[in-house]
C-alpha cells in the first residue's frame, strides 16, 4: 500500500483527539485562553453536558480582525513570541485549541480589542473555515461550540452522561477559579448546579475565601496555612488537619505557576507528608501552589498538559514534604470540629420510642464486660474517678483541683474518666471528650521518634531475658530485623528453632509483655515482607507498634493529677489529634451545640 498525504482536515480531526478528548478539554483550553487574554471576568455556558453549546466570554484584551483569522489556523499563536519552548509563561502556547476544536465541531468566535472600532467574527464549521466578517462586540471575546464530536460520531460514543459531562466541566472550572481567584467565574447549565464566584483579594485571605466558595464552608476551620520557599521555588497553600481525610485522592489539588496539575510527584509528596497521621487506605485533603522560573519546570509532556516535568524533582518533592510535615508538626492537637459535629448528629437521631439518646432496656442477663464494646458508651453505668454516685459539683470541683487559668487551656480541665477509657474535660466554652490510649500512644511515638532522631532510644537490660515461643517464620523475621530493632532499643536473637530471646527493650517500655510485643511486631514485618515498603515507613510501623504496647490502656483508671497532665501535654505534642493509626484522640463538643441539642437555645 503506498504511503499518501492525509488530507488537513483528518489531520485537524486526528489532533483533535489528542487535545479534545471531551467536552470538558474544550472547556478548559477556551478558559485558559481568557485567563492568558488578561481577562477578569469569565462566564461559562454549556448545554447537554457541553455536547450541544459551550459558551465562554471574557473581558479581556480580545483579538483584531487580523490575528482573528489567524488564530483558527493550526500552530499558529501570539504566546510565543521568540519560539522559547524552555520558558512557556502561559497557560495556553501550542496554537491547536481553536483548530482542533473547529476540525470536530462548529466554531464562532466574536472579538474586539480597546482600541478597534467594530469586532470581528470568523466560522470554522467542522473544519471549513468561513470568511470573517464585522460583528457587533464589546471589549473582549466570545467563543460559541456547537454540536461538538458531530463530525466524527464515533468518539460521541465513548463520551459519558450530560450529568457526567457537565460535573467534568464543573470540575475544570473550578480548579482554574482556585489558581486564579482575582478573577470572577461563572458557570451555568440545565444539569448542573451553576455558580458565580465573585472576584477575591489575590492573598492569603483572599485565596482561602475563594477556596471556602468551592470547597465549601467545611474547609475554613480544618484548612492550615503554609508556605515555604527553597533555592527559588515557592510554595504555599493549605493543607487540610489529618483528621479530616478523605477516602480517595479527589481532595488534593496541585498548581504549578497558575496551572491546575495532576501530578504523581506531588501526589507521592502528599503521601510521604502524611504517612505518619493517617489510617489505611485514607488520603489527605489539600491544595498546593508552587510557582517557579519556567525554565525550571517542562510543561509539554502531555497533550492536555495535565502533567509537568521539573528539572529537579527531589528539590521539588523535599520542599513540598518538609512544608507540609512541619505545618502539620505546628498544629499540634488540634483536630477537625467536624468530629463534635458529627457526635451532636449521632446524639440528636431519634431512637427508640422518638426521644434522643434512649435505648432499648438491656436483657437482664447481659453483663457490660461480656459485651463486644465494653469498655465503651454501652456500658449503662459510669465510673467517676474520684467521685461517689451522686456526688454533687462541688464535690466534681474538689475531686479534681485545678489552677486558675485551666479552663482556658485549648483541651480544658479534667473533671472525670468514664469506663475507665475517656476522660472528660471542661473548656471555658464546652466539652473535650478524650480517649486516654489513643491520646498516649501518640505521645509515646512522638517521644521515641525525638528519642531515634537524637541519637537512638535508650535500653533497658533484662536481668533474666525473656524466652517467647513462637512459629518459625515468625522467628525467621524477626531474627532477620534484629539490627532494625536493635536501633529502637529492642534487642533480640534467635533461640532454638521456635523461641526467640529479649535482652533489652526500651526504656520508656514499662510493664511490657513481651510475649504480645514481639507477636505484632511479626505481624508489622509480614505486611511489609515482600513488598518495596521504603525503609522510614517500616521505621514507623515498628515505632507505631512499640508506642501502642507502652500507652496507658483503656480500662486503666487515671488519677486527676495524671489525666490533666495527659491534656497538658496533648497541647504541646505535634500530631497529638490523631493516634497512630488516624483516629481522633478527642472530640470537642460546643456549650451553644449542647444546649441546642437539650432545647434550650
Amino acid at each position: 500500500m503506498p504511503v499518501r498525504r492525509l488530507d488537513p482536515v483528518l489531520v485537524d480531526r486526528i489532533a483533535a483527539g489528542e487535545v479534545i478528548e471531551r467536552p470538558a478539554a474544550a472547556v478548559k483550553e477556551l478558559v485558559e485562553n481568557a485567563l492568558d487574554a488578561g481577562a477578569t471576568r469569565i462566564e461559562v455556558a454549556i448545554e447537554s453536558g457541553g455536547r450541544q453549546l459551550i459558551r465562554v466570554i471574557d473581558n479581556g484584551a480580545g483579538m483584531s480582525a487580523a490575528d482573528l483569522d489567524l488564530a483558527v489556523e493550526r500552530h499558529a499563536t501570539s504566546k510565543l513570541p521568540d519560539g522559547d519552548l524552555s520558558h512557556i509563561g502561559t497557560l495556553g502556547f501550542r496554537g491547536e485549541a481553536l483548530p482542533s476544536i473547529g476540525s470536530v465541531a462548529t466554531l464562532d468566535i466574536f472579538s474586539r480589542t480597546e482600541a478597534a472600532r467594530e469586532g470581528g467574527h470568523i466560522r470554522v464549521d467542522q473544519g471549513l473555515k468561513r470568511k470573517l466578517v464585522p460583528a457587533a462586540q464589546p471589549q473582549g471575546t466570545r467563543v460559541e461550540v456547537r454540536e461538538l464530536f458531530a463530525a466524527t460520531p464515533a468518539r460521541l460514543k465513548f463520551l459519558k452522561s450530560d450529568r457526567s459531562e457537565s460535573q467534568a466541566v464543573v470540575d475544570v472550572v473550578q480548579r482554574l477559579a482556585m489558581a486564579h481567584p482575582q478573577v470572577r467565574f461563572a458557570l451555568s447549565g440545565p444539569e448542573i448546579s451553576g455558580f458565580d464566584y465573585a472576584p477575591c483579594a489575590p492573598d492569603g485571605d483572599g485565596l482561602l475565601r475563594r477556596l471556602t466558595q468551592i470547597l465549601g464552608k467545611d474547609f475554613q476551620p480544618n484548612a492550615l496555612p503554609l508556605e515555604a520557599e527553597r533555592e527559588g521555588i515557592r510554595l504555599w497553600g493549605f493543607a487540610g488537619l489529618p483528621t479530616w481525610h478523605r477516602a480517595n485522592a479527589n481532595g488534593q489539588y496541585f498548581f504549578v505557576n497558575g496551572r491546575p496539575v495532576r501530578d504523581k510527584l506531588f501526589a507521592g509528596a502528599a503521601r510521604g507528608a502524611y504517612v505518619d497521621y493517617l489510617p489505611a487506605g485514607r488520603y489527605p485533603a489539600l491544595v498546593l501552589f508552587l510557582a517557579c522560573d519556567p525554565r525550571e519546570v517542562d510543561v509539554n509532556v502531555h497533550p492536555a498538559k495535565a502533567e509537568v516535568r521539573f528539572r529537579d524533582p527531589g528539590l521539588v518533592r523535599g520542599l513540598v514534604v518538609g512544608a507540609v510535615k512541619q505545618t502539620l508538626e505546628g498544629a499540634l492537637h488540634r483536630a477537625t470540629p467536624s468530629n463534635g459535629a458529627a457526635a451532636l448528629d449521632m446524639l440528636s437521631r431519634p431512637r427508640g420510642n422518638g426521644f434522643a439518646g434512649w435505648q432499648r432496656p438491656q436483657p437482664a442477663h447481659w453483663a457490660p464486660e461480656t459485651s463486644v464494646a465494653y469498655p465503651g458508651v454501652a456500658e449503662p453505668q459510669a465510673s467517676f474517678t474520684g467521685l461517689a454516685p451522686g456526688a454533687d459539683a462541688r464535690a466534681s470541683v474538689e475531686a479534681f483541683p485545678q489552677g486558675p487559668d485551666a479552663l482556658e487551656a485549648p483541651l480544658g480541665a479534667a473533671r472525670a474518666q468514664i469506663h475507665e477509657t475517656y476522660i472528660i474535660a471542661q473548656t471555658r466554652d464546652g466539652v473535650v471528650v478524650v480517649d486516654q490510649h489513643a491520646a498516649h500512644e501518640r505521645l509515646v511515638y512522638e517521644k521515641m521518634k525525638t528519642a531515634r532522631e537524637k541519637g537512638g532510644i535508650e535500653r533497658q537490660v533484662l536481668l533474666i531475658p525473656a524466652v517467647v515461643e513462637m512459629e518459625a517464620a515468625a522467628v525467621r523475621r524477626l531474627a532477620d530485623a534484629a539490627p532494625l530493632l536493635a536501633d529502637f532499643g529492642l534487642v533480640v536473637e534467635p533461640f532454638g528453632p521456635g523461641a526467640l530471646l529479649l535482652r533489652e527493650h526500651p526504656s520508656l517500655l514499662k510493664n511490657l509483655n513481651a510475649d504480645a510485643l514481639l507477636r505484632d511486631l511479626a505481624d508489622v514485618l509480614a505486611e511489609d515482607e515482600g513488598v518495596a515498603t521504603p525503609l522510614e515507613r517500616k521505621l514507623d510501623h515498628v515505632l507505631a507498634t512499640l508506642a501502642c504496647h507502652n500507652s496507658v490502656r483503656a480500662g486503666r483508671r487515671l488519677l486527676p493529677e495524671e489525666m490533666n497532665a495527659l491534656l497538658r501535654e496533648m497541647e504541646r505534642t505535634p500530631g497529638s489529634g490523631q493516634c497512630n493509626h488516624g483516629r481522633p484522640t478527642y472530640v470537642e463538643l460546643k456549650l451553644a451545640d449542647i444546649e441546642r441539642l437539650f432545647g434550650r437555645r
